[in-house]
């Protein structure tokens, strides 16, 4: 009877898995496959034949080079800028007794409960003010903070044993010594599991890059996308859609793969003891 609950078990996340895979799996195959012929073999799980055109099709339409680096640079200082602001933030809230840090890190917690598109008139008021529309400034700075980072280190590191950074006082780490070789390479689980999402939603952002972006220069992979997308009158080229979609969502699986070590140890650890 166990061994039945077993099979049955791994059966339905089998299912599960192959459910969620294969939209992936048809957005690939698609992507390699004509436009005439999409639609024409519909029974099939597999599409042939398979060909390079889609792609470069795109790359000969639209700029897709450009809106790629683009996006890779806001994504990749977003999210070093933000892990390196929260996990210092965070160390500070958990370890430093000063004035006021518990009402401040209430006000932290307040603008978690702000829904992001409250901010957007404010914000591009803001950057309008400092001349940086239509600049990579408009699109990183309000990025690297953020109240859930904070939230997020501060809890690991109260869940920290202090006995290391005791240890290391002793032998003669100022505090900020003792937050880099101590704390933080401790806090690895964590900091990579903020940075899968900093990045994650920082590569996907649409509104705000639409907002704060005029030329054709400086939009992003997601805007760039949706403009491409309006760009069809009388036929919408799905085949080059996949393609950008493929393109857009392969940097995503990349730095989830180099990170799921860390983001699984997270999720499994739950926390450290003393």
């Amino acid at each position: 009877m166990r061994s039945f609950r077993i099979v049955l078990g791994y059966i339905i996340l089998i299912l599960i898995a192959i459910s969620m895979l294969y939209p992936f799996f048809a957005m690939v195959n698609l992507s390699f496959v004509k436009n005439s012929e999409i639609f024409l073999q519909a029974d099939k799980i597999f599409h042939t034949p398979l060909t390079f055109e889609n792609y470069i099709n795109v790359f000969g339409q639209i700029p897709l080079s450009r809106y790629f680096m683009n996006s890779l640079i806001v994504a990749v200082i977003t999210t070093f800028g933000q892990v390196i602001i929260a996990s210092m933030a965070g160390y500070a809230f958990a370890r430093l007794n000063f004035k006021g840090r518990d009402f401040l890190f209430l006000i932290i917690l307040i603008t978690m409960l702000i829904p992001p598109q409250v901010n957007i008139i404010p914000l591009f008021f803001l950057m309008r003010e400092l001349h940086l529309i239509d600049t990579y400034q408009a699109l990183i700075l309000p990025g690297l903070f953020g109240g859930l980072g904070v939230f997020m280190l501060r809890q690991y590191f109260l869940s920290m044993p202090k006995d290391l950074e005791e240890s290391a006082r002793i032998d003669g780490c100022n505090f900020f010594e003792t937050f880099f070789k101590i704390a933080l390479p401790l806090a690895l689980p964590a900091v990579a599991t903020l940075g899968i999402f900093t990045f994650v939603s920082t590569w996907n952002s649409f509104m705000w890059p639409l907002i704060v972006t005029n030329s054709e220069g400086m939009r992003t992979l997601p805007v760039g996308l949706a403009i491409f997308k309006g760009s069809f009158r009388e036929i919408t080229l799905w085949g080059e859609l996949l393609a950008c979609s493929v393109i857009c969502t392969l940097p995503v699986i990349g730095v989830f793969l180099l990170g799921k070590k860390y983001f699984i140890n997270d999720i499994l650890q739950g926390g450290v003891k003393e």
